[in-house]
């Protein structure tokens, strides 16, 4: 491998003499500090005292865990020394005001699947950057219920094997990886494309009464025996964290969702369209892949609360296509009814 190059020194080659950019670059790195601080918290596990036990509940009715308000805590004091002037975190009820006059909003999620603390599995930080002014230099009277077009940078930092920091500042999506004796991150992926053709599906698929007659259809075939009308055989993946899913799908490809169905409180989806599905959407749509809800381009979404749900469905293009095409394409359910086609594993 030839010579690596940092985080700061990509950011600075990019952002040049650009002062909206080197904006941009300074809300990054005050992140990704913080980030360095709280993967190493999280290396320690159970040594670092009860980081898993639950402590509340946070604004939208979620457990929250003792390392839940540890990391919103290292990210708002980052960032309150950045150029941002609101933080809309998960941990919050409200946006926060930082630094009024600034000219960036931060959406974050701090410490994206804290359910997972203790079982040892992947847990990361999500976050988006977006303008808190406009073309004029004017104040936006809300920055962070901005559609996510408007996202100037998005990323993810995943507490794995490795740290990894996925970053896009709307240039592509590229890769870094946290050099533990040097506390750098360093690129280890420049223009990260999805891979196509991996035919590999995420799901709960224990939620499968509950779903939507497309989604089960689409679940169905995947599962056929019937490899020619769908593309061949699929295998499942469910991590149950969003930031290892969205990491795999990077690396791998295939795709990854979680629709609305009929339980109480999952009828608009689960994950937050703010903190969660725009920064993640830009970035695999950055890396060549696709991102909506079912039917709508996520990006294209205008938000009306800082906690707002979506379902999310992402991944390679052309499955996240077919997907869709479930929902909108009547001739795609009548070809594989009963009468076209054998029955899925779960269908009676």
């Amino acid at each position: 491998m030839g010579k690596l190059v940092s985080l700061e020194n990509y950011l600075a080659d990019w952002s040049g003499d650009d002062q909206d950019r080197a904006a941009i670059v300074k809300t990054i790195l005050s992140v990704v500090g913080a980030s360095t601080t709280l993967a190493n918290l999280i290396a320690r596990g159970p040594l670092a005292g009860p980081l898993a036990q639950i402590v509340g509940e946070n604004a939208d009715g979620d457990a929250q865990k003792e390392l839940d308000i540890v990391a919103n805590e290292l990210f708002i004091e980052a960032l309150s020394n950045a150029p941002v002037a609101v933080i809309g975190s998960e941990e919050n009820e409200t946006a926060l005001t930082l630094n009024r006059d600034a000219a960036l909003a931060v959406a974050i999620d701090p410490l994206d699947g804290s359910s997972n603390i203790e079982t040892n599995v992947s847990v990361g930080t999500i976050f988006s950057v977006l303008p808190a002014r406009d073309a004029a230099g004017g104040a936006i009277a809300s920055p962070i219920l901005q559609p996510g077009v408007k996202q100037l940078a998005a990323g993810f930092v995943i507490y794995g094997p490795q740290t990894a920091l996925v970053l896009t500042v709307r240039q592509g999506t590229c890769i870094f990886t946290l050099d533990p004796e040097s506390s750098q991150y360093m690129l280890t992926g420049k223009d990260v494309r999805i891979p196509a053709g991996k035919q590999e599906y995420a799901i709960n698929a224990s939620n499968y009464r509950h779903w939507e007659e497309p989604l089960r259809a689409y679940i169905d075939d995947c599962i056929s025996d019937d490899l020619a009308s769908h593309g061949g055989k699929f295998n499942m993946r469910w991590v149950a964290s969003l930031v290892a899913e969205a990491y795999r799908i990077m690396v791998r490809g295939g795709v990854f969702l979680y629709p609305r169905d009929d339980r109480p409180g999952y009828q608009n989806g689960r994950l937050r369209l703010l903190y969660e599905a725009n920064p993640i959407a830009l970035l695999i749509e950055e890396a060549g892949g696709m991102a909506t809800d079912g039917t709508r381009n996520i990006l294209d979404i205008e938000p009306s609360d800082l906690h707002e749900r979506v379902p999310l469905i992402f991944g390679s293009s052309e499955i996240v296509d077919r997907v869709a095409d479930y929902h909108t394409n009547r001739n795609s359910m009548i070809s594989r009814s009963p009468l076209f086609a054998r029955r899925g594993l779960f269908r009676g």
